[in-house]
């Protein structure tokens, strides 16, 4: 049996100046998962966790916490707490008093006060630090103290609008497991939204794809990068070459020109499709072995691969291998019938995905 849902959204459409942001937008968020909300700049993945943390009321639709109806809620009667990318701290203020800020609001007592704060300094790995200024603390010191501060109110939810961006790479990294570990220990909802594939492949439970205002596909980590939905989905979540092709009949694609064979089924007889292939499923093989002869025209080192461009029957392929290939150099493409996927063409440029129900 799985989990019960925590959070509903249904039939939501938000409007900024006549711009519609979100557009019958229905989804739901177990309890206890992380749930990352991915997506290009604009596709409405902010004004989601806005909705959802009481800072905007939707044009129309309802929001369900645990089986209420909170759409009209203030943001600070909301079982959930927000931490922002820019912290939001208080300069002026100690850490030790920055952490208390919420806890000061709701009354609590000193004693009830100094113990949640030294609890929440422990959880983020910063105890001690009571008396320290914010200005004396690193950015990802400070995130953390954001986050302390967040989760010594004992939120449901915890909300995370882009929180590691201005972080350099090395320290997002740490900060990424740092999240995942407290997650695991509070065991609480996190609802993460951010525009970083690595991120989101690396930290959730599931992650919820979005472009202009609709879900493009909703799944795991590792199903939304191997099956992706749409070519929208495919060219977002890591890289991949996506080609026209012909389905000629079940099991077998026409891809520029040549049949190849596939492992897709219920396409029909030649119809146009759009082929998925990853960077990581194109096996280079000498000339004259392959399906597909083509010429190296650049080659970068990525540190773990090389990443080659190879042109190929007019179509220039991105190719990861761990062999080095010199530009100029003749190749063939071969590619297993497994590693091609084949996806309906859209009926539009604004194609909806439905929710998946895992």
């Amino acid at each position: 049996m799985g989990k019960k849902h925590l959070i509903d959204f249904v039939d939501i459409s938000k409007s900024y100046h006549h711009n519609l942001v979100l557009d019958e937008f229905n989804l739901y968020i177990r309890e206890n998962e992380f749930v990352t909300l991915l997506g290009p700049s604009g596709c409405g993945k902010t004004t989601t966790l806005r909705l959802l943390g009481g800072f905007e009321k939707p044009d129309k639709g309802q929001i369900l916490f645990d089986g209420a109806d909170i759409t009209n809620v203030p943001a600070n009667e909301r079982k959930l707490n927000t931490v922002f990318q820019k912290y939001s701290l208080f300069p002026h203020m100690s850490i030790a008093e920055n952490i208390a800020f919420g806890l000061k609001i709701a009354k609590k007592s000193d004693a009830y006060i100094k113990d949640k704060i030294s609890y929440a300094l422990k959880l983020v790995n910063l105890d001690g630090y009571e008396n320290r200024s914010v200005d004396s603390l690193s950015g990802g010191q400070q995130q953390r103290i954001a986050i302390a501060r967040a989760i010594v109110n004992e939120p449901k939810v915890l909300l995370l609008d882009e929180p590691l961006g201005a972080l350099d790479l090395k320290l997002r990294q740490s900060m990424q497991y740092e999240l995942m570990r407290l997650k695991d220990e509070l065991g609480i909802t996190f609802v993460y939204v951010t525009h970083d594939q690595e991120e989101a492949l690396t930290m959730s439970d599931t992650i919820v794809v979005m472009n202009q205002g609709y879900i493009q596909q909703i799944g795991t980590p590792e199903g939304i990068y191997n099956e992706p939905e749409n070519a929208f989905v495919a060219d977002f979540i890591g890289h991949s070459n996506i080609i026209d092709g012909i389905m000629l009949h079940d099991e077998l694609v026409e891809i520029l020109g040549v049949p190849m064979p596939c492992v897709d089924k219920g396409f029909g007889i030649n119809k146009p499709v759009d082929v998925v292939i990853r960077p990581e499923d194109v096996e280079l093989v000498a000339p004259g072995s392959g399906k597909l002869h083509g010429t190296v025209i650049s080659n970068l080192f990525k540190g773990v691969h090389y990443e080659l461009e190879v042109r190929a029957a007019g179509y220039e392929w991105l190719v990861h291998t761990t062999k080095y290939y010199e530009v100029g150099q003749e190749v063939d493409l071969d590619v297993i019938p497994f590693n091609i996927q084949i996806m309906h063409k859209p009926e539009s440029s604004d194609e909806k995905a439905v929710e998946i129900d895992e």
